[in-house]
């Protein structure tokens, strides 16, 4: 087949040789171009134009956004009401703080300590080189974090100072209660003192290992010290006797009653009442024969007669 080429502007003529074979295949190709060429327009023509496949894919997204609106506002109010919780809770931190140190002042005023030894206005201080340096940023824990952690440090070092002096000030109301002063009756006159007398049954010089305090009968006679009874009844010169035990050496002994009112073992205060005065054993008269033993020695009762009380 010939196909003649004719142009216009020249004028001109070309001639081109084609076989019929050829000219198929030409055809062929151009016309699956253009069934190509229509088809993928219309499909992009059709995704640009349906509204129902871009409602689809907008409602889709919209309900994924929708889901994580819901759970983001859901941590939100968690993360809300914890603070509020670490919020209630640091406040019942700093009350149970200032009732501590509150305490820890008045206690440091009845122990008469030194003000300076138990602080309970400012933090300890603290110190020491630093371990493990690194010149990275370390990480920082959100401020209120902080805060609880510092309200626990102050709350765990009031605790041991006032662990430290009621320690202090059970050890002193110890020491308080078997200091040994005071007199051992309420009503009463000291009649005869401690070393060399007249004897006044035979009237010869004889030591005397207490002191004597005459009264009425049946007047109260009082423990000068806290301590334990290991003796109480019938003694051989003294009558009814009552002896109380006080640790650290020291013992008391009570003579010539009428009544004991305490029995072996039993733990008596200061100033409890454990005998009624008489004029058992070797007496003459009502009254109360006090001594004070030291280490097994007999001792002047007079410096813990007149001693003053703590």
């Amino acid at each position: 087949m010939k196909i003649i080429l004719v142009s216009q502007r020249l004028g001109n003529t070309k001639t081109l040789n084609v076989s019929q074979k050829r000219l198929m295949l030409l055809l062929l190709l151009a016309a699956f171009m253009v069934s190509c060429l229509v088809f993928f327009g219309f499909k992009i023509a059709t995704f640009q134009t349906d509204p129902a496949l871009d409602g689809a894919i907008i409602g889709k997204w919209q309900a994924q956004m929708q889901s994580q609106s819901e759970m983001i506002e859901a941590e939100r109010l968690g993360a809300q009401e914890q603070l509020d919780a670490m919020a209630v809770l640091m406040a019942e931190y700093r009350a149970r703080l200032l009732r501590l140190d509150a305490l820890g002042e008045r206690l440091t005023v009845m122990a008469k300590l030194d003000r300076g030894e138990f602080n309970f206005s400012k933090a300890p201080a603290v110190g020491g080189p630093e371990e493990g340096a690194s010149l990275e940023k370390a990480y920082s824990d959100p401020d209120f974090i902080g805060s609880m952690d510092r309200l626990s440090v102050l709350i765990d070092d009031r605790e041991q100072q006032l662990e430290i002096l009621e320690t202090l000030m059970s050890n002193r109301q110890v020491e308080d209660a078997g200091y040994l002063a005071g007199r051992p009756i309420k009503k009463g006159w000291m009649s005869s003192r401690f070393g060399r007398r007249t004897d006044p049954f035979h009237g010869r010089i004889a030591w005397h290992k207490g002191v004597d305090f005459a009264g009425k009968e049946d007047s109260e006679i009082i423990a000068v010290a806290s301590g334990v009874i290991t003796w109480s009844g019938d003694r051989y010169g003294y009558g009814d006797m009552v002896e109380i035990n006080h640790g650290n050496g020291y013992s008391t002994r009570y003579a010539h009653n009428k009544e004991n009112m305490a029995a072996v073992g039993d733990i008596v205060k200061k100033g409890q009442v454990i005998a009624k005065m008489g004029s058992s054993g070797r007496s003459t008269g009502p009254h109360v024969h006090f001594e004070v033993y030291k280490n097994g020695k007999a001792v002047d009762p007079s410096r813990y007669i007149y001693r003053a009380s703590r």
